[in-house]
């Protein structure tokens, strides 16, 4: 997945709170996507961690007065506001956001605040009864007016008082807000909306058994991040995994059997300006299911009865505009660059991912993949990569094309 956050510029401001710890683990996170780190600390965060720890994880001396020494010299608050790409405040506490709400420029790590002419991000950190009093939510709304992005723990996530409303947000989930901000206004994709479908079908044969494939659904979660990542607008149409992208999609529509994928995909389509295809999609479905679970004593031996599925790559093809592309996939065990260019003509497809399990590490139940992406005029081969390269090597193919 392409990294966003490498060469930018964070301002870090840590106040007074026993969640002070946590920024080590974001020090760290940033450190390692690229990004140089300024931490700017108020007098009473140095109460909770050290600045000699937090120095060390960035490589810069800390920043909490506004003169260095006795001999004059000062920090820049506003140099320091005009250098950062971002400024990301956490742990914030009730006073550290009562102060910025109202301008009490009393300390380094508000001035800096005030300087900023980057997006600023801001982690709240305190007790809940001082998170719920309705200063604390009026100065949060104000700095909602202001611009800036406030991250907190989702509704769905609160278990209890204990972790719930008024505590940090945990470090991955901050990092995460702070990726999709740069993707969304940095990215190679941004105002573009793509679909991908992903994952196997289930085709149900009575209430509990179905017929299916043993595709994990990897190859098209990772394509859905790394479009995520590049700015896209991404409608994801996943069959039966249960399986998270690291980036929430724009929207995730859960399907089961190749009906709801096509009707699903049909819907969808004709409002994006391509899509890729990499669901393992049932080429057959029971032509009756069996209202109740079949019995084998009742039966015996059994013939099932199948009819062909609706084909989603085709019927796209033929409602494809000349503004949009198209992105199929093609797993074949044998002579494998012929089906995959018929498919490619057949299916009026841009190009064409062929993979084969005829290659180890590759194909379904892997972390890997080896591809080959092919159109009218070329094919192009790929060594063997993990899956989150892969989509890399796929995107980066589809961006090229939609320039």
């Amino acid at each position: 997945m392409v990294n966003v956050l490498n060469g930018k510029k964070i301002v870090l401001g840590i106040s007074g709170s026993i969640a002070a710890y946590k920024a080590c683990l974001l020090i760290r996170a940033l450190v390692k996507r690229g990004a140089e780190v300024q931490v700017v600390i108020t007098p009473a965060g140095k109460e909770f961690i050290t600045p000699v720890t937090l120095s060390a994880l960035t490589g810069k001396p800390v920043i909490s007065d506004f003169f260095s020494g006795r001999d004059g010299s000062w920090h820049s608050h506003v140099d320091l506001g005009l250098w950062a790409d971002a400024m990301l405040i956490a742990p914030a506490t009730a006073s550290t956001i009562g102060k910025m709400a109202h301008g009490v420029a009393d300390n380094m790590l508000i001035t800096t605040y005030l300087s900023a002419k980057a997006p600023v991000f801001v982690a709240p950190a305190m007790d809940l009864d001082m998170y719920a009093h309705p200063s604390t939510q009026a100065n949060l709304d104000l700095l909602r007016s202001y611009g800036n992005h406030i991250i907190e723990p989702a509704e769905g996530e609160l278990a209890s008082h204990l972790v719930g409303k008024g505590r940090m947000e945990e470090p991955e989930e901050i990092m995460r807000h702070l990726e999709l901000f740069f993707a969304r206004r940095d990215g190679d994709l941004r105002g573009e909306h793509v679909l991908i479908t992903a994952g196997p079908t289930f085709e149900k044969m009575d209430p509990v058994r179905f017929i299916g494939n043993y595709s994990s659904g990897k190859m098209g979660f990772a394509l859905a991040d790394e479009c995520t990542a590049r700015g896209a607008e991404v409608t994801l149409v996943a069959g039966p995994v249960e399986r998270k992208t690291y980036f929430p999609p724009t929207r995730r529509i859960n399907v089961e059997s190749a009906k709801q994928m096509y009707e699903a995909t049909m819907e969808w389509f004709p409002r994006c300006r391509a899509a890729i295809l990499s669901a393992a999609v049932a080429d057959y479905t029971p032509a009756v299911v069996a209202e109740e679970k079949i019995k084998r004593e009742r039966t015996g031996e059994m013939t099932l009865r199948l009819e062909p599925t609706q084909d989603i790559a085709a019927a796209l093809g033929c409602i494809k505009t000349a503004g949009q592309l198209l992105v199929g996939f093609a797993l074949e065990t044998c002579n494998a660059r012929e089906h995959a260019l018929e498919k490619l003509t057949r299916k009026r497809l841009d190009f064409i991912v062929l993979n084969s399990l005829e290659d180890k590490g590759a194909g379904f139940r892997c972390d890997t993949n080896k591809i080959t992406l092919i159109d009218a005029e070329s094919q192009r081969d790929f060594p063997l990569k993990s899956k989150e390269e892969v989509a890399r090597d796929i995107v980066d193919e589809m961006a090229r094309r939609l320039k």
